[in-house]
């Protein structure tokens, strides 16, 4: 069975709700106009009661001659006029006269309800003693202690006028048919476009070709707009893929570059040892000791490589917890205090006692000591390191900076990328792995920070950062 389009689903189920309530707002329309009519009617033979009331008493009698006389000079066409005692006993028609004959009238709706409320109708109901369908309406007259009834046959005339007006529906039907047409084509035109829209995202979700020449086909609204976007969304995935694809053959490049030197390294100086196995003890432990040193330069640049997968792979993974950064910091310094001596260097530390922040702890401690060991390698000899802090409302914010040689101002932009140097063959040949920065950049923006560096005025680098608190 063929599924119903959205459109047409849209199309049976406003057309459903709207027939029925305008079937209920007819319904409702012809009782409440019916009643109207009715109310107005019985108003109108009321009048009557009352007006014939006030006659009598002015005339003060009650005979018949005086009673036949009213109704004549009052006379409606088919009027019946009744008046009934408290007691139901009619003493006065003007249609029938043989009084002993008729029935009490305690029991009549009309009569019940004019003695309760002092009016009383009922639409309808044949008269037991005319055999003739009537609509009666009757008014009780306490201090006189009786009923006035008239009464109007219930004949098609009647009927007719009590019957409410049609115009009114044939309005609402031809409405009915007018918006089940203009619904019909707006539903069937939003039907289309949306299968457009259907075939139009399969397609992009296909990875097949999209063109803004196809958005001809669709209306210069909502729906063309969604499609031009899916298209600028669609080229925006194109391209980041291609840019992805790009970086990764890039990275695995330098990936593989990376290690091959230290791995050559090593397996040269293995194969020289064995190939020689009269060498001296002493130029055998010297290729150990660069076996080692390349062993090393290794173990650092796949923990770089493992660190860096970790951030772009699972940052969410990562545990917070209270950190003291002046305290990393003094432990860093600490741990490079030989470095800094060797290269007669200085660390000026103006960092507070005690700086708290949520942090991950292992890659706070990457980002200083990553800057740290830049610092040593690359500012040069006699130089000083200075780190300090600003705090702020939401955040810290740090500044590490050196009076060292600067970097060319072509190359500041590319500082935070993957295996950059600026000198590849002094960077390789001090032992660095190429990826310290770019684990600070990442670490720094899980942070919810944001880092830049820049030349100093006279020398050096500076890198200025934060880190949310």
């Amino acid at each position: 069975m063929k599924q119903l389009s959205i459109g047409n689903k849209l199309y049976l189920s406003v057309v459903s709700i709207f027939l029925l309530f305008a079937v209920a707002f007819i319904v409702f329309q012809q009782n409440r106009e019916k009643q109207y009519k009715v109310e107005t009617l019985h108003l109108r033979l009321q009048d009557y009661n009352d007006r014939m009331n006030v006659s009598l008493k002015y005339l003060g009698s009650k005979s018949e001659k005086t009673l036949n006389e009213y109704v004549k000079k009052n006379y409606e066409k088919n009027i019946r006029v009744t008046l009934i005692d408290k007691n139901g006993r009619v003493f006065y028609d003007n249609l029938r006269k043989d009084y002993d004959h008729i029935t009490n009238h305690s029991n009549r709706t009309e009569f019940i309800q004019a003695l309760t409320t002092g009016e009383g109708s009922t639409v309808d109901r044949k008269s037991n003693t005319l055999k003739v369908d009537y609509f009666y309406s009757a008014t009780y007259f306490p201090k006189e202690g009786y009923v006035i009834r008239t009464a109007l046959p219930y004949d098609d005339d009647l009927s007719k006028s009590l019957e409410a007006d049609q115009h009114y529906i044939w309005f609402a039907v031809i409405a009915i048919i007018l918006l089940t047409i203009f619904l019909f084509r707006f539903t069937n035109s939003l039907g289309q476009n949306i299968n457009k829209l259907r075939i139009f995202a399969w397609r992009a979700d296909h990875n097949e070709s999209l063109d803004t020449d196809d958005l001809i086909d669709f209306p210069n609204d909502e729906l063309g707009e969604i499609a031009e976007r899916i298209i600028k969304i669609y080229r925006r995935l194109q391209s980041t893929r291609q840019e992805q694809d790009q970086l990764k053959r890039e990275l695995t490049q330098n990936v593989a570059h990376e290690l091959k030197t230290p791995v050559a390294s090593i397996q040269g100086f293995l194969e020289t040892i064995l190939n020689n196995p009269e060498m001296d003890n002493s130029i055998k432990h010297q290729f150990l000791e660069r076996c080692y040193a390349q062993s090393e330069r290794l173990t650092s640049l796949l923990r770089d490589i493992s660190t860096l997968n970790k951030l772009d792979d699972a940052p969410d993974m990562q545990g917070f917890e209270e950190i003291n950064i002046s305290e990393i910091v003094a432990n860093i310094y600490k741990e490079t205090a030989l470095q800094l001596e060797t290269h007669k260097m200085q660390f000026k530390n103006f960092l507070p006692d005690s700086i708290i922040v949520k942090g991950n702890r292992s890659l706070i401690y990457s980002i200083f000591r990553n800057l740290m060991d830049n610092a040593i390698a690359y500012a040069g000899v006699n130089t000083t390191v200075s780190l300090e802090a600003e705090e702020q409302p939401e955040e810290w914010k740090f500044t590490f900076a050196d009076n060292g040689v600067g970097v060319p101002e072509p190359h500041l932009p590319r500082l935070f990328e993957r295996f950059y140097r600026v000198d590849k063959g002094r960077s390789r040949k001090m032992g660095g792995t190429g990826l310290g920065l770019a684990i600070v950049k990442n670490a720094v923006l899980l942070h919810n920070g944001k880092i830049m560096v820049k030349n100093g005025a006279n020398s050096g680098l500076i890198f200025t950062f934060t880190i949310s608190k």
